[in-house]
């Protein structure tokens, strides 16, 4: 079977300008999300997604989707996934990642000197978590580390968006 020119030449110039106009496309798309993150922050009203897990034996954890932290004007839902060592067990089995809602709570933001924030909470009703850092960039992209009173330090890797108003 034979080949035209035209047809392998096609093939190469669709190559070349796919990624250009993917890499334009992404863009623009950062920019809109940029300002949208920098008003759901100030308004604290957001969403952070978990997608990565790693506890301090330094194994990365892929996670499925579903784990988040909803941070409301005055309410804090944490929905997340713990892998480490406890140095005391929960009483009740079923609670034993890092589930809590919180009302009272210390939340303080800082803005970073090249962009993004650093924002520290605080919960006072959540028993075992101490404190909740973030760790947060222009683009959305967010490191959060849980420190708590009877388990060891982990971090979660994931993406922070505007939380919906009805959620």
């Amino acid at each position: 079977m034979k080949t035209s020119p035209y047809t392998c030449l096609f093939a190469v110039l669709l190559l070349l300008v796919c990624p250009v106009a993917r890499a334009q496309d992404s863009t623009a798309v950062n920019k809109n999300g940029e300002r949208g993150i920098t008003a759901a922050i100030t308004a604290k009203r957001y969403l952070f997604n978990a997608q990565t897990a790693t506890p301090m034996s330094g194994r990365v954890i892929q996670l499925t989707y579903g784990y988040d932290v909803k941070v409301k004007q005055d309410t804090l839902k944490v929905y997340l996934p713990y892998f480490g060592r406890a140095f005391a067990a929960p009483l009740d089995a079923s609670k034993g990642g890092i589930n809590f809602t919180s009302t009272q709570f210390k939340y303080v933001v800082k803005e970073r000197r090249k962009g993004g924030w650093d924002i520290r909470i605080e919960p006072s009703d959540a028993g075992d978590v101490r404190t909740l850092n973030f760790t947060i960039s222009q683009d959305g992209y967010t490191t959060l580390q849980v420190t708590s009173n009877n388990r060891q330090p982990i971090s979660f890797y994931g993406v922070v968006s505007e939380s919906g108003s009805g959620k």
